[in-house]
């Protein structure tokens, strides 16, 4: 695999040349599977950090682009802008929710949408599989992409965000897949929802049942459920899967799961999966 920029292990240690590409905020480090050619479309995964984090940190832990080569997709994990005061954390605008702290007036969805479509022009991207994936903050952002361009996203995955508030945009034409995995015991973004600094977003379940009673006019649970092991620190298969939609739109509640969970070696595996399963009709 070219790894094209991410400084992670070995990678930095053996200075392997990187490909980046840079829409006006700097440049962004690219995965692209080994053998691309640019003769058949690949799959595109775009990875969201969490607030105070960033697209190389978000990566160390979700190791998405490690499976670049085998499952053979292009892989990005950008960086929100950073606040101008205060601390200085970096974060994503996902609007009402999560997590302009200071007004910031940047349209990051804009911004992302744009990204994929340089990334479009400059690769052969599959275009009924464009996934996002991201944590917290950026499970949020991952929402918002759904609900903003659903015509570009096949499926999201978010872990600890939220669906956004109001889903105001017509039924989409061509809905978003959903996943959002989500754990019971998370202390910052609460399952059952709760108010970031007096701002409201929707717990998990009612979220998703949210999703999709608007996206595919059906908010009735589906019958069958199962169980998967994420967490590490946890007994046994802990997560629990219910779906809507005929599995178009699916919540993974991770019973005691914290904020930052511990994943099993095979998590990332796990979500690819899922993606690949969920592309365009």
């Amino acid at each position: 695999m070219r790894r094209l920029g991410f400084i992670f292990g070995l990678v930095l240690c053996l200075g392997v040349q990187a490909e980046t590409i840079d829409i006006g905020r700097g440049e962004i480090p690219v995965v692209v599977p080994t053998g691309y050619d640019g003769s058949q479309p690949v799959p595109l995964i775009v990875l969201i950090h969490g607030y105070t984090s960033s697209g190389a940190q978000q990566e160390s832990y979700f190791k998405l682009g490690a499976l670049a080569d085998e499952f053979g997709f292009i892989f990005v994990a950008p960086d929100g802008t950073v606040e101008k005061g205060g601390d200085k954390n970096r974060f994503w605008n996902t609007g009402e929710n999560c997590c302009n702290f200071q007004g910031s007036t940047v349209n990051d969805a804009a911004y992302l949408k744009t990204l994929i479509e340089a990334l479009q022009h400059r690769y052969e991207v599959d275009p009924k599989r464009i996934f996002m994936s991201g944590h917290s903050n950026g499970g949020f952002m991952v929402h918002r992409m759904a609900h903003d361009y659903p015509e570009t996203v096949a499926a999201i995955v978010a872990l600890n965000g939220a669906a956004p508030t109001a889903l105001v945009k017509p039924k989409p034409i061509s809905p978003v897949n959903i996943l959002h995995i989500h754990g019971n015991a998370d202390q910052v973004n609460f399952y059952a929802g709760g108010h970031i600094f007096g701002v409201p977003y929707p717990g998990a379940v009612a979220g998703l049942r949210h999703w999709a009673y608007y996206a595919f006019a059906d908010a009735t649970p589906d019958e069958q459920t199962s169980r998967r092991d994420l967490d590490k620190q946890l007994e046994g298969d802990e997560t629990n899967v219910r779906s809507w939609a005929d599995g178009r739109v699916e919540l993974w509640t991770i019973e005691g799961g914290r904020h930052v969970p511990p994943f099993q070696d095979d998590f990332n595996r796990q979500i690819v999966e899922w993606m690949y399963a969920h592309p365009k009709p």
